[in-house]
């Protein structure tokens, strides 16, 4: 089991269409189609900089790659990328991508974080 962690810079002028668009699409195509695993989402802000971060759960990292390529280049996700860019412009500003390695004293070192 390994985690990655996301960070999004989302800009505040059209911060509800981001959400919007990642929740009613991103993350239903993310989960139905390729399986992703959201442990928790979170916003944040620094300064003047809002972000949005998630946690996934992945069995391995070949996995993880693969679903990525998979979710990039899925039709629908391109197309709502394409006609929310047109609407509200861009929305992402910088993404960091993260891959967690848990130390041997970590609480959840044999456990996944999501429930049940």
């Amino acid at each position: 089991m390994i985690q990655q962690l996301r960070i999004y810079e989302i800009f505040e002028n059209n911060k509800a269409a981001f959400h919007a668009r990642f929740r009613d699409h991103a993350a239903r195509i993310m989960t139905e189609r390729y399986g992703f695993k959201f442990a928790s989402m979170w916003e944040t802000k620094i300064g003047d900089r809002t972000e949005f971060v998630y946690l996934l759960e992945w069995p391995d990292e070949a996995t993880k790659t693969a679903q990525w390529a998979a979710f990039m280049s899925d039709a629908e996700w391109s197309e709502i990328k394409r006609v929310t860019l047109a609407e509200h412009g861009p929305m992402v500003g910088q993404i960091e991508d993260r891959l967690l390695a848990q130390v041997d004293y970590s609480p959840a070192r044999e456990r996944s974080l999501l429930p049940g």
